[in-house]
């Protein structure tokens, strides 16, 4: 056949199956499946919702203190997750707000945490306020990028959907219809913990996570143990516990967290 003619049939559909005899692997996809990228066609039975999506892809727990935590920020108002680096408490806690921002469950998400350095002083860093808590604020953005487009992010950014604040900010603001974290809490003090958890307004979530042994204070200045303990009696709040085993990172990470 001239290459023409093959073009032509290319073009326009035409298709002798003989062409391909004993080739199994090409085969013509039949048309009367009714097959819709949607999954709704006449053999729709799964509809596609289970396929992971791009950006909204749904959270999967992937150990069991990580299901614990999404189960406890399902149910209650108010969530503590305390544990060691990489097991996944701020991706969490972000992932579970931005699922309730999109699913229209909270009007605005507040993400906020203490600017306070690890072993660094920022005061010597140029630009303003803005500029200065730019690199503590930074992991968040990761966070929230990793869940929507960072266009989208501005977006929302812009239309105050979400907002990302040192905690210094929060004081004298009630937060209704909101989805609050409060991230690296270990470095807040009792008394500014408490002045974070009773902003908590109505059909608001608030989500406090941080590593009680990872504080940048002093022992006896971080307040996120001695809260948690007092909280963990109370029955409406859940505090969730994760360990080592819960290392979602390397497992590298784990076994240094081992060792140091």
């Amino acid at each position: 056949m001239s290459k023409r003619a093959l073009k032509r049939q290319l073009r326009e559909g035409a298709f002798d199956a003989g062409q391909f005899e004993g080739d199994d692997k090409v085969r013509r996809l039949p048309i009367d499946r009714g097959w819709s990228p949607l999954g709704h066609g006449h053999h729709g039975h799964h509809s596609n919702d289970d396929r992971e999506q791009g950006y909204l892809k749904t959270i999967k727990a992937k150990s069991p203190g990580q299901e614990e935590l999404i189960k406890a920020i399902d149910e209650k108002n108010l969530v503590m997750a305390l544990g060691p680096a990489g097991t996944g408490k701020t991706y969490l806690a972000i992932a579970k707000a931005v699922e309730a921002l999109e699913s229209g469950r909270v009007g605005r998400i507040v993400l906020s945490r203490p600017a306070v350095e690890a072993g660094e002083s920022i005061g010597f860093l140029p630009g303003d306020a803005e500029d200065k808590l730019a690199p503590y604020l930074r992991p968040l953005y990761d966070a929230l990028s990793d869940r929507l487009s960072m266009k989208r992010v501005r977006a929302l950014m812009a239309e105050g959907a979400i907002e990302i604040a040192p905690v210094g900010f929060m004081r004298g603001r009630t937060l209704n219809n909101a989805f609050v974290v409060i991230d690296e809490a270990q470095n807040c003090t009792y008394v500014q913990l408490k002045m974070l958890l009773t902003r908590l307004g109505w059909h608001s979530t608030m989500v406090v996570t941080g590593d009680p042994n990872q504080s940048d204070l002093l022992p006896e200045i971080s307040g996120l143990a001695s809260v948690a303990a007092r909280l963990e009696e109370v029955g409406n709040i859940s505090v969730v516990r994760l360990a080592d085993r819960d290392i979602v990172r390397h497992p590298l990470v784990a076994e240094m967290l081992g060792v140091l």
